[in-house]
């Protein structure tokens, strides 16, 4: 009996403390289970938000693009009118030139040149509708604003073909600076729609653009009687607001009352905002499903457990705990690796990728675009006067001065392919895959006028401040190397220097390399 007693209080502890074991591990349990809920809703909302972004990126990109062919047009058409005007021979080139743009922009509805009594002068497709458009409001604005930039008007329907249109016009001056007309080029409110089709926003998602005052343009899914609807009020434009040209935030719509994940993007030098979104109950359609799965195997995973008993228990306890251990590890060794890579791939100064990274990538890109037959850039610069620069403010000052520099590249270089790098000194290097000459002396120019916009001061150069000489190439790649196209850059980039610096030059690659 004494024996037995004895045994007794032996057991007791131990099977307290088992079901206190068993207890703690079923609690721990749940708590990872819903911890891991919690992550994988997390993670759900984090994969939406980088997609929805980036869709808002596409759309803007899209917009920009259709805006600027049609100010491109105009400040052409401007151009030719106010010096060749718009009658006789000098109409007649201008409706060719007229049903040329027509020709090679989709998202072209129609060119016009108006009179200053509102008549229409010239215009492609030639209409019969009718002929005086002194009513419109893109016209009264013309007529009372001086400025020569184009505005963006409000959706309104053709007179000649019946569809509904977004005007994008452009004031006529006299020579004496008075009111002579107006240029117009009118896109297709359509084009916007077939182009937004193509994303899969659930069916419950929207994509949207819209002025900044708010009036809405188009929205999908599409209702014509909501074209020229005010959503100042609505959670996109109050964000916009409040938050600056790009957000993202989970809003719920003022039109149908639906929560959901919105991304938007002010376009650059135009008054318009795009945004698409997500339905939040569709983000999550998939995240329910898991819950209620893994809820279920948690639950079976417990009962298990209490049946199994203390043995079993400390069996998976200890397994569980080596697969924590090896979990770390591998997010351990994770790091260690990217950190490696980050070392290995770019600049300790700057930031930017290294001249080893930039020189692979030169290669592949190279590759890639001559396999495709498409366009490639390349851009060479150079900060003016920088050993002066150096010599005065010291290698602080210096170091200093091209991490700035550094900074204005990185932000030209803003498309996913892009790659801004060091290639050694104060020198850099840009690549811009898919690119035109004219599209690549854009993105130089601005880099330029960034780091001019700085205001950096430099005693030594002539300017009072930093400035930045650039050499452009540009076309499709033949068989010549990489090498070759920074060769062809380098010449131009010291043409630019050679003729005053703080300048860029841009040559086709045949002619550059040539």
């Amino acid at each position: 009996m004494p024996h037995l007693h004895r045994l007794t209080q032996i057991r007791r502890p131990l099977i307290a403390r088992s079901i206190a074991l068993l207890t703690a591990f079923c609690v721990m349990l749940v708590g990872i289970h819903g911890w891991s809920l919690w992550a994988a809703h997390q993670g759900q909302l984090a994969e939406t938000t980088a997609s929805t972004a980036n869709m808002a990126r596409a759309l803007a990109a899209q917009a920009e693009t259709s805006f600027k062919i049609a100010d491109a047009i105009l400040g052409e058409t401007v151009e030719r009118v106010e010096h060749d005007g718009a009658q006789g021979t000098a109409g007649q080139r201008l409706h060719e030139r007229f049903m040329s743009f027509a020709g090679h922009s989709t998202e072209v509805q129609g060119l016009f040149v108006f009179g200053a009594d509102g008549s229409r002068l010239v215009s492609a497709p030639i209409s019969t509708a009718r002929d005086n458009n002194a009513d419109r409001d893109y016209f009264k604005y013309h007529q009372t604003h001086a400025d020569r930039g184009s505005h963006v008007g409000k959706p309104v329907r053709s007179r000649s073909t019946g569809v509904m249109v977004i005007p994008v016009s452009r004031r006529i001056d006299r020579p004496d600076g008075s009111f002579g007309g107006i240029a117009l080029v009118t896109l297709d409110l359509g084009y916007f729609g077939r182009f937004y089709d193509r994303f899969d926003v659930g069916s419950e998602g929207t994509i949207l653009l819209a002025l900044d005052d708010g009036t809405l343009i188009y929205r999908r899914p599409f209702n014509e009687s909501m074209v020229g609807t005010s959503i100042a009020q609505g959670p996109v434009i109050q964000m916009m607001r409040k938050s600056g040209p790009v957000g993202t935030a989970m809003l719920r719509a003022r039109i149908d009352g639906i929560e959901r994940l919105y991304s938007y993007r002010h376009l650059e030098g135009y008054p318009l905002v795009v945004a698409s979104a997500q339905s939040k109950e569709e983000i999550l359609a998939h995240w329910w499903s898991s819950v209620l799965k893994m809820s279920g195997v948690v639950l079976g995973a417990i009962l298990l457990l209490g049946w199994g008993g203390v043995r079993m228990i400390r069996q998976i306890r200890v397994r569980e705990q080596l697969e924590a251990e090896l979990r770390r590890a591998g997010d351990t060794l994770e790091q260690q690796n990217q950190a490696l890579k980050t070392l290995a791939e770019s600049d300790g100064l700057t930031g930017l990728a290294n001249r080893r990274l930039f020189e692979e990538a030169l290669a592949g890109e190279l590759a890639r675009a001559r396999r495709a037959g498409t366009s490639f850039a390349l851009i060479l610069c150079d900060v003016d006067f920088f050993k002066k620069y150096n010599d005065r403010y010291g290698h602080v000052g210096g170091d200093d001065c091209l991490r700035r520099v550094a900074a204005a590249i990185a932000a030209g270089a803003r498309r996913p392919g892009d790659l801004a790098a060091r290639y050694g000194g104060e020198e850099f290097a840009v690549l811009l895959p898919d690119t035109t000459l004219e599209g690549a002396r854009t993105v130089a120019e601005a880099i330029r006028t960034t780091i001019a916009g700085l205001a950096i001061e430099h005693a030594d150069s002539p300017a009072g401040r930093v400035g930045m000489s650039l050499g452009v190439v540009a076309g499709t790649p033949g068989a010549e190397a990489g090498s070759a196209w920074i060769e062809a850059a380098d010449r131009l980039l010291y043409e630019a220097k050679s003729g005053g610096r703080d300048q860029v030059v841009a040559k086709p690659v045949s002619l550059a390399i040539a």
